[in-house]
């Protein structure tokens, strides 16, 4: 029997989303069972490449699986001004000679989650739509799931898409909402604790140069970001789904978490995709959202190094 932890990666790669891929590859204790891919960072057409090319860089055999190409209901604008308009830093990189399984995300979701009942560990690191989705088709999928870790939200209302929302979120905030609502109990790394866990872009780079393939590859891929994030947001680099995925791999580095209700407003005018918070508790809702306040950092660097074969 296979004692690794199933996990699946809902994602949109996306920079951040490739180094917390390569943190899942490289970590024993875990066995990725798949890749559900949405539009979110660049459209579907770009982060499916991304996704197939990654598996390909890190030498992995691991199913890729093609969903959601717009959000549940309104459009939205992606982060290619960030990423790319390719996702990976328009840097030209060779499609991988690999092809997407034919069977949509939202249906692998539901398969695997009922292929894994009781065990499944699922981290979402894009827009929640491919999840939301697989929820419509199967209301029981949160019984089936051992734990949720989701990347996104701004607890406090300081996001980085708008004043107060988070790209994933606010990319879809139907999808979140939906997901929030049918998940009893979930983690959340949201945007504010990542501008929490920066590292210098020195030491950054002094990973890169010291690893091995994977390292080559993501520099390449990253200068882009790397370059555009120094540029405003000073001497600290900041990987959000990194550090989502360091929460799901190694939950006990968490040094601190808070559980709270939690919410996502829907149709507020200034406020659309924010995650709201009831931090005094005065709704007498559920403490459904166990939201990470300080992860270990010297645990955290250390996936990064060894993600990076430094």
């Amino acid at each position: 029997m296979d004692r690794r932890i199933p996990l699946l990666i809902d994602t949109d790669p996306g920079v951040d989303d490739a180094l917390a891929l390569l943190m899942a590859f490289a970590d024993p204790a875990h066995r990725v069972l798949g890749l559900t891919v949405a539009a979110g960072n660049v459209g579907l057409s770009h982060t499916l490449a991304n996704a197939l090319k990654l598996c390909e860089v890190a030498g992995v055999d691991v199913p890729v699986y093609p969903g959601c190409p717009v959000p549940l209901v309104h459009p939205a604008e992606d982060a290619a001004h960030v990423h790319g308009q390719d996702g990976f830093g328009d840097t030209g990189y060779a499609p991988a000679a690999r092809l997407p399984e034919s069977e949509h995300a939202a249906l692998a979701i539901v398969r695997l989650a009922r292929e894994h009942a009781g065990r499944l560990l699922l981290v979402t690191l894009g827009p929640l739509t491919n999840l939301a989705l697989a929820l419509r088709l199967d209301p029981e999928l949160p019984a089936r799931v051992a734990r949720l870790v989701v990347m996104g939200g701004a607890v406090t209302g300081q996001g980085n898409t708008s004043v107060s929302a988070e790209f994933n979120i606010a990319f879809d905030p139907e999808a979140a909402e939906v997901v929030f609502r049918a998940f009893p109990v979930f983690e959340l790394v949201d945007w504010e604790a990542v501008l929490r866990h920066g590292f210098p872009h020195r030491a950054f780079e002094s990973w890169l140069a010291a690893g091995d393939h994977r390292a080559r590859f993501y520099a390449g891929i990253s200068a882009r970001t790397r370059a555009w994030s120094e540029s405003r947001r000073g001497s600290d680099w900041h990987s959000a789904d990194a550090l989502a995925m360091a929460l799901a791999l190694e939950p006990g580095a968490a040094r601190r978490v808070e559980a709270r209700p939690l919410a996502v407003e829907l149709a507020g005018r200034h406020c659309r995709g924010a995650t709201v918070v009831d931090w005094q508790r005065r709704t007498g809702l559920p403490d459904k959202v166990r939201i990470l306040m300080d992860y270990d950092r010297e645990a955290f660097q250390a996936r990064l190094r060894q993600a990076l074969g430094a």
